[in-house]
């Protein structure tokens, strides 16, 4: 028996569900309520952790007993876990419909691969990233030549913003743009393909954050035509710290390695002067120094056949049915105020961030928590440019969490996001709705402090 089908025949696997919807750990966890008694958790904060999917949590744990340090081991529980973990590798290729010569290099997160990706620019390379963005696609750029482009309007703003400032690049120079798939902020979905055709026109290349989209939408490095993708497993229902790029290798191999050490190196030896002489590998190895997290990469590897195997159009119905329930509960509220840059009619993921009149977000959210159990997420979003360009706001401090943080009609501060996806029920969906009404409607019925800067329910 080999070493791979030894590793499957070890891993147990949970049913997919048909109806667009999979199992997710913590679906029966209770939590209290101020007001008494306990509810089931509605965790509807996807967009900053999506919950363990149960196969992935399933096969880890099957995994786990026979888990062994990766390359190199001569014992059959460290060939086992190498076989697994390159076999983690080719699976994320397959689930991103990657070109045959890329390769997926296994990182922390989104953040760190796009870090990776920025230490690898090559000389006086020009980068171009909309102010929208996450600050893990907006901020690693900054000892390159980075043009920030401004929000747009429309998708079709976006291309012709980009195609303006390409035009006006050093046509000789390297250039990277880099650019969201969905929105974490309005769930929005970006016109990739065209932005794709937009940077090689010009001869730059384009860099997807995919961490959105891919839990919610397929991703395919072809199709889209990019040059790299970089995601989370831990919004992508797998847990353990891991996330991905994958993409053209020839930067990545003309940089230094990321991180200096075991793994990275194929061959150091001793210079007669009393230094090293370091050969390192050309391969992803090459940024993956250290012992790597194999069970992270596993868990990314069960997410992606999970949902493969669900099949996302299946799974994109249903989701869009949770949108179309929570935009539509909204609508109807005339204090609540949805954020979006495209407009109402554009496509978009399970991620819908508003602001309440007269409701300080942070008193809001802090009130569907207590009283209603409902987990959502409220502020800027690690997209601080983004939502004050939606809020019409300047950077300043929130208010006392116990009294309304803008008359009506003033400004709000921040913002109150819901997100959800494969393991949403459709009853956490109905309870967000029907609290948002009956808050606006009656306001809290529990009295809030302020507390290190957030909102907690009063003693």
């Amino acid at each position: 028996m080999s070493v791979s089908t030894a590793a499957a025949d070890r891993t147990a696997h949970c049913d997919t569900d048909t109806s667009g919807s999979l199992p997710v750990l913590g679906r029966d966890v209770t939590v209290p309520l101020v007001t008494g008694g306990e509810v089931t958790y509605a965790a509807l904060d996807y967009a900053a952790s999506a919950p363990a999917l149960q196969r992935v949590w399933d096969d880890v744990a099957a995994y786990a007993p026979y888990y062994g340090s990766v390359h190199r081991g001569a014992g059959y529980l460290s060939q086992l876990s190498t076989d697994l973990f390159e076999n983690a590798r080719r699976t994320v290729a397959e689930f991103l419909d990657c070109r045959a010569d890329d390769e997926v290099v296994f990182t922390r997160s989104t953040t760190d691969s796009l870090n990776l990706l920025a230490a690898a620019l090559p000389a006086d390379c020009q980068v171009f990233v909309f102010e929208t963005e996450h600050h893990a696609s907006l901020l690693p750029w900054q000892d390159a030549r980075v043009t920030y482009l401004n929000a747009p309007r429309t998708p079709g703003e976006a291309v012709a913003t980009l195609e303006k400032a390409l035009a006006g690049r050093d046509p000789y120079g390297p250039a990277l743009v880099c650019v969201t798939g969905a929105s974490n902020v309005t769930g929005e979905l970006w016109p990739v393909r065209e932005l794709a055709a937009a940077a090689h026109a010009h001869g730059a290349r384009i860099v997807l954050d995919a961490a959105q989209l891919a839990p919610h939408h397929p991703v395919s490095v072809q199709e889209l035509d990019v040059d790299w993708v970089a995601f989370s497993g831990h919004k992508l229902y797998a847990p353990f710290g891991s996330g991905v790029l994958a993409g053209r290798f020839d930067w990545l191999r003309e940089a230094d390695p990321y991180l200096a050490g075991g793994g990275a190196s194929k061959k150091v030896s001793r210079r007669t002067d009393g230094g090293v002489d370091v050969e390192w590998h050309e391969s992803a190895a090459r940024h993956e120094a250290g012992s790597p997290n194999v069970i992270g990469a596993y868990s990314i590897a069960s997410a992606c056949k999970a949902l493969t195997e669900a099949g996302f159009d299946t799974l994109v119905a249903r989701e869009q049915q949770l949108v179309g329930r929570v935009r539509q509960g909204l609508a109807e509220v005339p204090e609540v105020r949805v954020l979006s840059l495209f407009g109402d009619d554009a496509p978009r993921v399970g991620v819908i961030s508003f602001v309440v009149e007269g409701w300080n977000s942070s008193h809001f959210a802090a009130a569907l928590s207590a009283e209603y159990g409902i987990g959502v997420r409220d502020g800027l979003f690690c997209a601080h440019p983004l939502v004050r360009t939606l809020l019409g706001s300047d950077p300043q401090s929130q208010g006392e969490c116990g009294a309304p943080e803008a008359a009506p009609g003033e400004k709000s501060l921040n913002a109150i996001r819901v997100s959800f996806g494969v393991g949403t029920p459709d009853e956490h969906v109905e309870r967000f709705v029907a609290a948002v009404k009956e808050l606006v409607a009656n306001g809290a019925s529990w009295n809030y402090r302020t507390e290190n800067g957030r909102c907690v329910p009063a003693a």
